[in-house]
């Protein structure tokens, strides 16, 4: 057995081959240290040999190496351990230790502890309360405070559900005069089939921008573009709590925090324009749509998908790394282990799938550090080990397919950055509409307006009859290339807005 010792900006977890928990071990979820023994990734995999158990980030991974693995011989794979991403300091900060003066109230809370020592991932205690079962609001509130300025600040929560079975939405409101004005955010919204940025058990953060209020209330408004009429003064918080009427939820609230937001950076905002799953179509017909703008892409490549029919060979994959600049970022090594999804594979065979793709991305010389789960599915393997956990030690990053805020930068979760996906022509009938993007108010006037990271992920172009949501006609795409080059919202590669942070 070996035991990692994973360094937080706050604090170090130890964590041992027994622990499959999802934790994130408090709010700078992300950033990493090497094990205490100094050894990378690398160095513990060569070590453990065949059949060997490595413990980290808190799951029980079996790593391989030789014996024939197709390509990718051992000796050359490339495994780095990325420095990780940082998180922005807080310049305001409510960690729920003694003395923090919020409630627990609504008709929806069966119980509350406002100073649980029992449960917390900062300090010495955080606020936990307990839904009624009645799907009416839970709410953590306070009123009255010292007014307090979101003016070119995001909001940073950080919370964990015990358990999401009965889960239905979190909202989160900022008002004022007892909440006869405010504004509120719809921080999540629960699914039973779809991938979900908030897990049970875990320590989740989440960062709120301007661009993702969802509304306002009484004498503030949005403008038809989404700018609130104000954005300063506010004295009342509220963090709030529905289950689905079938049961109860119990919740601990750690941080509400203000940080600064991005658009020193990017003014106007950014996209980054992603494509999943290699097809040729992204070479033939997106390529040069976004070579009139200078727009660089981030592909995310299946290796045994290269050079078949109807995807990309790998001197095209070359061509545009090396002559057009773009990303070529990972997915996944077999079409198969792509196409089941990597939860209906075990921890060793997707930490075996991880290995041979991010060998093979060494051994063609595409430099990318990130990677995009299959299906957006970063929760459990077969045998229940989470994800996300193996994806960190190959790669920096790990994209999802979960839009319900925009992404930030440096990003609250680098392991699970959010991108809108599905969006197709708007007379398809199946995924989401352009207009979602292009419209007044749509998600491209969000970004340029409050300066955020608007990431899009697409996957197929096509010129004729369009068969899936997952296809988008190259007229349609020109329409989205253009319309984010009207609103002057610069473009970059999931790598280069990285490096920003």
């Amino acid at each position: 057995m070996l035991t990692v010792r994973r360094a937080d900006n706050n604090h170090a977890v130890t964590i041992d081959v027994h622990d499959q928990g999802t934790s994130q071990g408090g709010r700078r979820g992300g950033h990493r240290g090497k094990p205490k023994n100094g050894m990378s990734r690398r160095s513990l995999l060569l070590l453990a040999g065949a059949g060997g158990l490595v413990a980290a980030g808190g799951g029980a991974f079996f790593a391989t190496r030789g014996g024939g693995d197709d390509d990718v011989p051992a000796a050359d794979l490339s495994v780095t351990r990325p420095p990780g991403v940082a998180a922005r300091p807080a310049l305001w900060s409510q960690t729920f230790q003694p003395g923090h003066g919020w409630t627990a109230g609504g008709q929806g809370t069966a119980s509350s502890n406002p100073n649980d020592t029992s449960v917390h991932s900062l300090g010495s205690q955080s606020f936990t309360a307990t839904t009624a079962g009645n799907g009416v609001e839970s709410f953590v509130r306070i009123q009255s405070m010292p007014p307090v300025d979101l003016t070119g600040r995001t909001i940073r929560l950080v919370f964990r559900v015990d358990d999401t079975t009965h889960l239905d939405n979190i909202v989160f409101y900022v008002g004022t005069q007892g909440f006869s004005d405010y504004y509120y955010w719809k921080v999540h919204t629960h699914s039973a089939s779809d991938a979900n940025y908030v897990g049970p058990g875990e320590w989740v953060t989440v960062n709120l921008q301007w661009a993702d209020v969802a509304g306002a209330s009484g004498r503030w408004t949005l403008s038809p573009s989404g700018v609130p009429s104000v954005k300063s003064g506010f004295t009342d918080m509220s963090f709030g709590v529905y289950d689905d009427k079938k049961g109860q939820v119990r919740y601990h609230l750690q941080a509400v925090e203000l940080i600064k937001d991005t658009a020193s950076a990017f003014p106007r905002g950014v996209v980054s324009i992603t494509f999943d799953d290699s097809f040729a179509s992204v070479y033939d017909l997106a390529r040069p749509i976004m070579s009139e703008h200078k727009y660089r892409g981030t592909i995310y490549n299946i290796s045994q998908a290269a050079g078949t029919d109807r995807y990309l060979s790998v001197k095209q994959m070359q061509a545009l790394q090396d002559t057009w600049d773009w990303e070529m970022a990972g997915h996944a090594y077999s079409m198969d282990a792509h196409n089941a999804g990597y939860d209906q594979l075990t921890a060793k065979d997707v930490d075996k799938d991880l290995r041979k793709l991010r060998g093979w991305m060494a051994s063609r010389g595409f430099r990318s550090e990130n990677f995009a789960y299959p299906h957006g599915i970063f929760g459990a393997t077969k045998d229940g080990i989470p994800i996300d956990r193996i994806a960190k030690e190959y790669f920096a990053t790990a994209r999802s397919i979960i839009s319900e805020t925009a992404e930030s930068f440096p990003p609250a979760m680098p392991y699970r950055l959010k991108a809108v996906t599905g969006v197709t022509d708007d007379n398809l009938g199946d995924g989401d509409p352009v207009s979602v993007l292009t419209d007044v108010g749509g998600m491209l006037d969000r970004c340029a307006g409050n300066g955020d990271w608007l990431v899009l992920c697409f996957h197929q172009l096509a010129t004729g009859k369009l068969e899936a949501s997952t296809q988008i006609s190259q007229k349609a795409f020109a329409t989205v290339v253009e319309e984010i080059a009207r609103r002057d919202i610069e473009v970059a590669t999931v790598g280069e807005v990285l490096a920003h942070s």
